[in-house]
């Protein structure tokens, strides 16, 4: 099975190898460090939504604010399992391709 951190090492491994060594790297955050921001952003999404679950289990939390923060975390997890079928489906191409 397809480990979706190998596949985007790979491409960073092979982004990294593309810059020619003359012309430098481009300014701005790398490919990984935006994927790691980009998942912690999405890790916290995720515990928000649990944390006004079980406030409103025990009567803390009002009801639209845990509506709208299970609804955030429902919509992150869509972004996240279709970002990683794009991944995935992308890596697979390349591997497919003839060297």
């Amino acid at each position: 099975m397809i480990n979706p951190i190998n596949a985007a090492a790979a491409y960073a491994n092979t982004a990294a190898r593309a810059v020619s060594p003359g012309a430098g790297a481009a300014e701005g955050p790398s490919f990984g460090d935006t994927l790691e921001q980009v998942a912690k952003q999405a890790i916290g999404t995720m515990h928000k939504s649990e944390n006004m679950s079980a406030m409103a289990a025990v009567g803390k939390a009002d009801l639209n604010d845990v509506v709208q923060a299970v609804t955030n975390a429902e919509v992150t997890l869509q972004t996240v399992t279709a970002v990683r079928d794009k991944v995935l489906s992308a890596y697979q191409e390349i591997l497919r391709m003839p060297m």
